[in-house]
């Protein structure tokens, strides 16, 4: 690293980050035949399977979607991967990182989840129809390859969220396996006795002890096992199974930050993870993802989190639940952490300093629906805009609507006003899913209070209402006790 950038982040960099820097100019330089080997080992996917009308950029932050797969393809078969040749995705997490790079969050997504998947690219570079409620993990092998299709499942979580996923990273069971052993294990808990009848309901008998109750290290098939039950704990469904496997990423994540920058552990877990990595060509070398990982070094084990989307059972499939849901991905896009959090780049700095700005509408046009019954809302809320400089370009009702909460749409290069505008309607969503300008789509939080001003304590743009909930349940924090939440039912 040179020159006036190289320079400013030797001023910030902590003791850990010099280290990482010294392994990083041992992998390019001293051992470069290492690097080169990590560059061979890295499978990249066809981005031309990504959706040509993506979602636009949030607020900070970064969004990477984490496919686990449990293909039968190459070593995969010996681990007990899926029937067939066919890629399948047995668990799926978005992770955001935030601006201020000291934040993270992991929403899981259950496989069973019930989703629309939108049109994807198949091998012979057709493309399908769009599929209503469908579940989420047959995205990953529309066009049934042996290593499945993740620019499928990118575009079905971008349709699903409303955000833009950065990058994609499939890793399969072989590599998984042996990114465990590279750590030299992990620890796992089990809140009962497991057998083999429950790692197979098939099996017909409960064989062998697989893992017994308590507190213990798993590494290559075991942790394997331990990811993939279900079956024999709690209600034995995926949303149990999420949670132990919550716990385990939390487990891991600490294990390799207790090792420190130790190249005699890196090294061979880098070689171990790169072989079982499949990712978009935004990461598809060995500095990219050396550069990416190093962006999360500062981030405490506290402020990594993990929660599951709000869901409900629809018979044996799960259903998202709104608004939490979209609550969730609106705080996403604001890069606004789960207990309100400003957590931009610049989160106290010229952003928080506005936030007691007077609010002013000039040269900036805003759309307003009433979403709910309440008759004359638009009007009163046109008449706040206006004094504030605002145009109103028209007022409307939406058709049967009785909208909750408040929700701002915002089109291309109207971010920034989106978030000003939040000041005034206190607890309402912002998101960037406009075609153009900006539409504001009144809900009853509005009509219950209508306000004039902006907030006290509000950032601009924060949107610090209501938080996700529903069914999303508590977070899990990568130094929570490992025993803790297992089960669900």
């Amino acid at each position: 690293m040179t020159g006036t950038r190289g320079k400013r982040a030797h001023h910030r960099m902590r003791t850990p980050g010099v280290v990482a820097l010294a392994l990083a100019a041992l992998l390019t330089a001293g051992a470069g035949w290492f690097y080169l080997k990590l560059n061979g080992n890295i499978d990249t996917f066809d981005a031309d399977g990504l959706s040509k009308n993506r979602p636009g950029a949030g607020v900070s932050g970064q969004n990477v979607l984490v496919i686990g797969s449990d293909s039968r393809a190459g070593g995969n078969v010996a681990l007990g991967g899926g029937d067939g040749d066919v890629g399948r995705s047995d668990t799926a997490f978005l992770l955001h990182v935030y601006g201020d790079r000291k934040h993270a969050i992991g929403v899981s997504i259950p496989r069973d989840t019930l989703v629309e998947i939108p049109p994807c690219r198949l091998p012979d570079g057709s493309w399908t129809a769009p599929r209503g409620r469908a579940m989420f993990n047959s995205a990953f092998s529309v066009g049934e390859s042996a290593k499945g299709n993740p620019a499928c499942t990118q575009n079905t979580v971008e349709k699903l969220t409303g955000l833009r996923v950065d990058h994609t990273v499939v890793v399969d069971f072989e590599g998984f396996s042996s990114m465990t052993s590279a750590v030299g294990g992990v620890q796992v808990c089990v809140p009962k006795d497991v057998y083999q009848g429950d790692l197979d309901p098939h099996r017909g008998s409960r064989g062998d002890l697989l893992f017994p109750k308590g507190q213990q290290s798993v590494s290559g098939r075991k942790a394997l096992d331990y990811v993939r039950v279900r079956h024999g704990i709690g209600d034995g469904s995926d949303i149990g199974r999420i949670q132990r496997q919550q716990a385990f990423v939390s487990s891991m994540i600490k294990k390799v930050r207790s090792q420190g920058f130790n190249p005699a552990t890196l090294l061979p877990l880098a070689d171990a993870a790169t072989k079982s990595l499949t990712v978009d060509p935004g990461l598809g070398s060995a500095d990219k993802l050396l550069s990416f990982a190093m962006s999360l070094k500062d981030i405490d084990l506290h402020d990594i989190k993990f929660v599951t989307v709000p869901w409900r059972y629809e018979g044996d499939r799960v259903d998202v639940v709104q608004p939490e849901a979209d609550a969730l991905w609106a705080s996403l896009k604001a890069d606004r952490t789960i207990d309100g959090q400003d957590a931009t780049e610049k989160g106290t700095g010229p952003r928080a300093e506005q936030a007691d700005a007077p609010v002013s509408g000039d040269g900036v046009s805003v759309s307003l629906v009433n979403g709910t019954t309440v008759g004359g809302l638009a009007g009163r809320a046109a008449a706040v805009l206006k004094e504030r400089g605002y145009a109103v370009t028209g007022t409307s009702t939406a058709s049967g609507a009785e909208q909750a909460t408040t929700i701002i749409e915002f089109g291309p290069g109207e971010a920034a006003h989106a978030r000003t505008l939040a000041r005034l309607f206190p607890g309402s969503y912002v998101r960037g899913t406009a075609a153009s300008g900006i539409v504001v789509t009144l809900g009853h939080d509005y009509a219950a209070g209508p306000s004039a001003a902006p907030s006290a304590g509000a950032p601009a743009g924060s949107s610090a209402g209501p938080r996700p909930g529903g069914d999303t349940g508590k977070a899990r924090s990568a130094d929570d006790d490992p025993c803790a939440d297992l089960s669900f039912g």
